[in-house]
């Protein structure tokens, strides 16, 4: 009795290792453009005129704008750099162009870090409404400060969009409220009208296919490896149920023969399998729901052309 007391007393000791796992999602939306896409787009910009193409920054902008056609980033950013840096007037609508071409060039190679130090360090902080893509500069700093994660500065971002273009706003709100996963926007968005039935359809299909974080754990505490099952994880759900199996095993034998030492170490083992395998459930419980998540929300996404990058209007 002592031995099973001392047994009980070691993993009750133990439970504070315990750790529910949170429900919320963190899923990643993203979407590379294609070259073809990048093409079809306008310029926002009028063509260089003969003396600008004759110019020494003119041709580096033309092999700028060359490249940028074949959808030669890292060749694009080299060239424009150089046509700003041969550009000898600051007071030239062409800077402003240039400075956007690099920036553009950044966010479409998903470097959005470097684009919003592009955007600091130049003269597009501080363009008009005259400005011909601020449409797609808003966009672009919207969707760079969402994937950096400085939600205050997107927030910022979209009232000033907002306040340009209120028609299109609402877009913008509900691509970060899909790649945020703010499930309470997503369901204030669908009773507001008009009426978005793709939404709904979405919103039902991931809370019928979603697992429970909470039942993944609990089945893996009343029995190592059944959390894993439910989760359609065979092999892991048997390696956890064999693994818990023996080591509960070879405690009892250690106890009962009166290997007290033995069957400690053999209790803290099977404890740490436990205590992890119920954890480990919970975590996978979750990575399901946000492949889940990402593979619906990717798909819906491009079909309404609420990513970022499917609303530009203009390119180079």
């Amino acid at each position: 009795m002592n031995k099973l007391g001392l047994c009980i007393l070691f993993l009750f000791s133990l439970c504070s290792c315990y750790k529910r796992v949170s429900d919320e999602i963190e899923p990643v939306l993203q979407y590379s453009v294609h070259d073809r896409y990048i093409k079809a787009l306008p310029s926002a910009f009028e063509a260089l005129s003969h003396d600008e193409g004759q110019s020494d920054w003119g041709k580096e902008m033309r092999i700028a704008l060359g490249f940028a056609k074949e959808c030669d980033l890292y060749q694009t950013i080299t060239a424009f750099k150089r046509a700003e840096i041969l550009l000898s007037s600051s007071d030239s609508p062409r800077l402003l162009q240039i400075q956007y071409g690099v920036l553009i060039c950044y966010y479409m190679g998903q470097k959005y870090d470097q684009a919003l130090a592009v955007f600091q360090e130049s003269r597009l902080r501080h363009v008009s409404t005259e400005f011909a893509p601020l449409h797609d500069l808003l966009v672009v700093l919207y969707d760079c400060y969402i994937q950096t994660n400085q939600l205050t500065q997107a927030d910022h971002i979209l009232e000033l969009f907002n306040q340009y273009f209120p028609d299109q706003s609402m877009d913008l709100y509900l691509s970060k409220s899909f790649m945020t996963a703010d499930f309470f926007a997503l369901n204030l968005i669908e009773e507001s009208p008009p009426p978005r039935p793709y939404l709904s359809d979405f919103l039902q299909e991931y809370q019928t296919h979603k697992k429970s974080v909470g039942k993944a754990q609990l089945l893996n505490a009343l029995l190592p490896g059944s959390g894993y099952l439910y989760l359609g994880q065979k092999q892991s759900a048997l390696t956890a149920f064999l693994l818990n199996g023996l080591f509960i095993a070879a405690s009892v034998y250690c106890f009962d023969h009166g290997n007290i030492a033995a069957g400690v170490i053999f209790t803290s083992f099977e404890a740490g399998w436990y205590f992890g395998g119920v954890y480990g459930a919970g975590l996978e419980a979750k990575c399901y729901n946000e492949r889940l998540y990402e593979t619906l929300g990717c798909h819906l996404m491009k079909e309404q052309r609420l990513f970022p990058m499917l609303m530009l209007k203009y390119a180079f």
